[in-house]
């Protein structure tokens, strides 16, 4: 597995879609699997822009590949940038919200199919909130950051 899209990667290296399409290719050819990392700036949440920029880097990252490719080698996480390291966490309500405009999008690639790909979700993820999150309609799992560095509180996460 490989993470492509990270929000680091977005934001302090400039990777734009057109380059983070060409790793997402890369990774699946080079018989990885992806993790196509979405998410918005608290700029764009705010400006109500969330999900036209999350459809566009979904749409963009897996563009020119087969539906049949991005079923079996691509998973997606959510991980809205406003919240990592922030110590922010985006309620029950957004999370419920943008990972079903992930699903939505996943089954308008691939139809009923797009039900079965896992959505992950990151974003200042920690042992109080892990149960919670993973609880919720379309998280899947969740994409550990800085809590997967502290031994004591990834065991907590793993037992939420």
């Amino acid at each position: 597995h490989v993470l492509i899209g990270h929000s680091e990667r977005r934001h302090i290296f400039r990777e734009i879609d057109d380059e983070l399409n060409k790793k997402v290719h890369a990774a699946v050819e080079g018989g990885l699997t992806a993790v196509l990392c979405v998410g918005e700036t608290l700029e764009e949440r705010e400006s109500g822009k969330a999900f036209e920029v999350i459809k566009r880097q979904f749409v963009e990252g897996l563009k020119g590949m087969e539906g049949k490719i991005v079923a079996e080698k691509v998973i997606v996480a959510y991980e809205p940038v406003w919240a990592i390291g922030t110590g922010k966490v985006a309620g029950p309500d957004e999370v419920l919200a943008t990972h079903a405009v992930v699903r939505r999008l996943l089954c308008e690639r691939l139809g009923e199919t797009g039900n079965r790909i896992p959505i992950l979700y990151g974003g200042s993820v920690k042992p109080a909130n892990a149960g919670n999150l993973i609880g919720l309609d379309n998280v899947d799992g969740l994409l550990i950051g800085g809590a997967s560095l502290d031994a004591q509180s990834f065991v907590q996460i793993i037992r939420a």
